[in-house]
């Protein structure tokens, strides 16, 4: 989260953008991600320039994202450019053009650099700013914001983010950040260590929030209390004290994580979303991950199936698929054309044996009474270890939606001995479509509650904890579930203590009705005598 001057700063640029004619929020996105790459790709060419000076003195500089006579486009340049209509006419007609070349830049395709996956998307991408006087002032402002500092420029980028308050046409919508963050410390918990190790991917990864989470979380959490630092102007956290090994560090940043989504302009701001929070190489693919194209592809197939130690994702729920769209493998399972169910069975494929997933799904997916929904969740229950069912307040999606949903965790494969439910009533922020904190930064209300209860049931001690099924938490051991059709709602197992009422007699009443009839009797006579 940010604060002060820093989101002052954003906020003027997204007012730039709004009184510039510009009021698409995942437009206005786009623009300012192009923009900060544009900014970031000309930093890494000055380290670049840098380094050569130091090996070959007496050589001029080649260039590596920007060959000799591409070095006008530098961001740098371009700032120092008087002339406003020039400078649009310049990023509109080379700048751009430039970038959707970088990848056939013999040069650039031997470096380690953050085009080498941001270029991709690029091929498509399209200038919207028109005024020159609009893009001078979004250069200024971008020129001014801290990309050089790592876990502020992170921040940053969410906080952009926070501002898309709509939800796309086929139902996908941003996840709310202290939602993510629940997700990620329940799938974390005690199992830190061998998390250095895991291979993580999202299936519909839209703006890449769930994959940078987690690298935030390992982070976090292999650095000392000591060593977090936050700045009391921006919120944003330095680490110092790092206790992550360098190989370790190699597989997180360029092998770790995978993202798949079919809007082109979110893998966009995901693959801006994670350079920016220092994944150099972020691994977001163009891919509809229910289609046969998802596992008969060359570059995809081996993410298809068996690849992922964790899958953390909010899929989309809207609507229906044609049948001869989806892969077969997972009709095969469930027969269904439902977006919500079929997610579920392609994230078991592509586990590992063994392999979690915290997924957030409709309330629907947990009572539904089609033959499909029944077959997902006795698939779940009866072949794989279903762990928890945690019940979202109905606004949690506000202003996206208003779904009521619930978050699913499961392992593939093992056995469902007992289920873990909660019931989230209070998420920290108001309900409705503001959404705004309650209590202190620090107080999630049941968030906090669910965190520490946890670690009691996730340690083995469960069935000692949890036997009230009154309060929040609670387990319900398999055979219930199978008796109960395998409906994993959880008002069909939660008791409600439903306290007596104390009602006075009839009679009691009716004096009361009486006396306050005489009471307005004489008012009336009171007031009649004033007026003579």
């Amino acid at each position: 989260m940010i604060t002060g001057q820093l989101r002052s700063k954003i906020n003027e640029l997204w007012e730039e953008f709004w009184t510039g004619g510009i009021t698409n929020p995942l437009t206005v996105i786009e623009q300012i991600s192009f923009l900060m790459f544009a900014r970031l790709l000309d930093m890494r060419e000055s380290t670049e320039e840098k380094k050569w000076s130091r090996k070959h003195k007496d050589k001029p500089f080649p260039g590596v994202y920007f060959p000799r006579d591409k070095q006008h486009l530098r961001w740098s340049q371009l700032k120092q450019e008087g002339n406003a209509e020039k400078v649009l006419e310049i990023i509109r007609d080379e700048v751009f053009p430039h970038f959707r070349k970088l990848g056939q830049l013999e040069n650039a395709a031997a470096s380690k650099g953050p085009m080498n996956t941001f270029d991709q998307y690029m091929k498509d991408a399209t200038l919207m700013i028109n005024k020159p006087s609009l893009l001078i002032s979004a250069i200024n402002m971008i020129d001014a914001l801290p990309l050089t500092q790592g876990d502020t420029k992170g921040d940053l980028y969410e906080y952009l983010l926070s501002k898309l308050t709509t939800a796309g046409i086929n139902g996908q919508f941003r996840t709310p950040r202290h939602i993510i963050d629940l997700m990620v410390d329940l799938v974390l918990e005690g199992n830190e260590d061998e998390a250095l190790s895991w291979t993580v991917g999202d299936p519909a990864c839209g703006t890449g929030g769930f994959l940078v989470q987690f690298m935030e979380a390992l982070r976090e959490h292999f650095t000392s209390p000591d060593g977090i630092h936050v700045d009391e102007e921006t919120g944003g956290k330095t680490y110092t004290g790092d206790m992550i090994e360098p190989s370790h560090w190699k597989h997180i940043k360029s092998e770790m994580f995978h993202g798949f989504d079919f809007d082109v302009t979110m893998l966009r701001i995901a693959a801006m979303n994670m350079m920016l929070h220092e994944i150099d190489t972020p691994d977001i693919n163009y891919q509809d991950t229910l289609s046969t194209n998802f596992t008969d592809r060359k570059e995809t197939k081996r993410w298809a199936e068996d690849a992922f130690d964790l899958i953390l994702a909010n899929p989309p729920f809207k609507g229906s698929l044609d049948e001869e769209d989806v892969h077969k493998t997972l009709t095969g399972k469930v027969k269904t054309k439902k977006t919500e169910l079929l997610f579920i069975v392609l994230m078991l494929r592509m586990l590992k044996l063994g392999g979690r997933c915290a997924v957030i799904v409709p309330d629907g997916v947990t009572f539904g009474s089609s033959k499909a929904h029944k077959e997902l969740r006795k698939m779940l229950v009866e072949e794989n270890q279903l762990e928890a069912v945690i019940k979202l307040p109905q606004g949690a999606f506000r202003p996206y939606a208003g779904v009521s949903t619930a978050i699913l965790l499961f392992t593939k494969g093992g056995q469902t001995d007992n289920v873990f439910f909660f019931d989230v009533q209070a998420d920290g922020k108001t309900l409705d479509d503001k959404r705004e904190k309650i209590g202190a930064d620090d107080d999630w209300q049941d968030l906090d509650v669910l965190r520490k209860a946890w670690p009691k049931w996730n340690g083995g001690a469960g069935k000692k904890h949890f036997k009230d099924r009154t309060v929040n938490a609670f387990f319900v051991p398999k055979s219930e579930i199978e008796e109960n059709a395998f409906d994993l709602s959880i008002n069909r197992y939660k008791e409600i203590v439903h306290k007596e009422e104390q009602y006075d007699s009839p009679k009691v009443i009716l004096g009361r009705l009486k006396k306050l009839e005489a009471e307005i009797a004489s008012d009336l006579e009171k007031l009649e005598a004033m007026l003579g």
